[in-house]
């Protein structure tokens, strides 16, 4: 069989035929380098279009992480134009050709999901253990929203954890099936779940029905072993909430909502604090549901009580509190208090924390309790970690059993410093049953790794 070469394939092989020795090495070289750039041109199309494409991406995941709209995307890309108009504008055609239009946006969310859907089914057949975690709220439609967390580890320690799902519960908010659903769909076997962990919410820990209570029976079905636990730190915040501040906090509530609710009243305390060049230019609002404010709320207001006295005063609206030294000494102590408790709620979040960790957490913070107990009993008190109580007493030098009377909350330290020690008659009556239901969980008392 003759292959057939058209006329210009014979002229090249014609003339490269007739070249010898280095000019025969020579063209091939040329030829090399030829071929090289072709191959240079049309793999650089390529990773353009790749570096644009993947650009969208990871866009998109940044809406999704900071809870944006869909439609941010355009707003984004308009930024972005107007920085490459004045910087590189020689880019402007690439930038201009990456999509971040909202239903662009949507959709590299959903390849996103899926992506870490498949990498925790990967994953998940290699779990040695692997434990939940629930949080149940309910939204603005009156919609129950259940988040499930996932934690796994492999034999060689290696730990993922990740949100797992998000399910809206319809009638009653058990969440087995929507638990079910999400645990199968990354395979691991139930046998092999040690731990669940709830908000504490009646829903899911019902000790009878509730949905940890519901998927330790399926575990024990499958063979395996989990034990079920409160959050810690929901636990921690309830604790916190207990401790007695009416008498500081509603005065201070009272007083910032009455500077902040008047915009009139308002901007003339910010005109003050600026002429007075003041340490800050504005008092904290106080948000009950988001009690970790309190603290904020309250050192801002302790920062400010000179001026916010003087602008009062000079308002005709005096706030005799201001000038009580007792109420300014508890209010000084609750200021203190209330930091070393936010400082607490720092160290039990964020991830790969085990639950080990956290109740370490827990105990270190009784001792210092206990610690602060002592030095605040002394004829004469050390208030090294009382900084504004240290202000206070500084300020007005009294008798310490005047300015605070510490004994009188020992009981309320004593419930969060040892509550195994605490008899639950002692207990206020709304801590009765969570205190009784503490103390019968060997968890706590000798705590296993599980995740919270």
């Amino acid at each position: 069989m003759t292959r057939r070469v058209d006329t210009e394939d014979s002229i090249d092989v014609a003339a490269y035929n007739k070249l010898t020795g280095s000019e025969r090495a020579e063209k091939v070289k040329q030829l090399q380098a030829a071929l090289a750039s072709q191959q240079r041109f049309f793999m650089r199309a390529c990773e353009i279009h790749e570096n644009i494409t993947k650009a969208s991406y990871e866009v998109a995941m940044l809406i999704a992480k900071h809870g944006k709209p869909f439609t941010e995307g355009t707003f984004v890309k308009d930024c972005v134009m107007k920085i490459v108009e004045n910087i590189c504008p020689e880019k402007k055609r690439e930038f201009l050709s990456v999509c971040l239009a909202r239903n662009t946006v949507a959709r590299r969310g959903e390849d996103i999901l899926s992506d870490i859907h498949r990498q925790l089914r990967d994953r998940g057949v290699d779990f040695d253990y692997f434990s939940l975690a629930c949080d149940e709220s309910t939204n603005a439609s009156d919609t129950a929203q259940l988040l499930i967390y996932l934690r796994g580890v492999d034999d060689k320690m290696n730990v993922t954890e990740e949100l797992l799902d998000l399910k809206s519960l319809k009638g009653q908010t058990r969440g087995l099936a929507s638990v079910c659903e999400a645990v199968d769909d990354v395979t691991p076997p139930w046998s092999k779940v040690s731990g669940i962990i709830t908000d504490g919410a009646p829903a899911v820990a019902g000790e009878r029905s509730g949905l940890s209570t519901l998927i330790c029976n399926k575990v024990s079905e499958e063979a395996g072993n989990a034990v079920k636990l409160d959050c810690i730190i929901h636990q921690q915040a309830l604790c916190a909430k207990h401790l007695k501040s009416d008498d500081v906090m509603k005065p201070v509530a009272k007083t910032v909502n009455c500077i902040r609710s008047k915009a009139l009243y308002h901007r003339q305390f910010q005109q003050f604090l600026h002429d007075i060049q003041a340490e800050y230019g504005d008092v904290i609002y106080y948000n009950d549901v988001r009690w970790l404010s309190q603290g904020s709320a309250l050192q801002r207001f302790f920062s400010l009580r000179e001026e916010i006295r003087q602008f009062l005063d000079e308002t005709g609206q005096p706030m005799e509190e201001l000038s009580d030294l007792v109420w300014l000494a508890n209010l000084a102590f609750l200021v203190d208090i209330t930091k070393h408790v936010n400082a607490l709620n720092v160290n039990l979040q964020g991830k790969d924390a085990v639950v080990s960790q956290l109740y370490a957490h827990i105990k270190a913070f009784g001792t210092k309790l206990q610690l602060f107990q002592r030095h605040l009993s002394l004829t004469e008190p050390c208030t090294a970690h009382f900084p504004a109580l240290k202000d206070v007493i500084d300020s007005f030098p009294v008798d310490i059993n005047v300015v605070t009377d510490f004994a009188a909350i020992e009981k309320d330290m004593l419930l969060f410093s040892s509550p195994f020690s605490v008899d639950p008659n002692d207990a206020p009556p709304q801590l009765q049953l969570e205190l009784i239901e503490l103390q019968c969980d060997d968890e706590w008392k000798t705590p296993a790794v599980f995740s919270c």
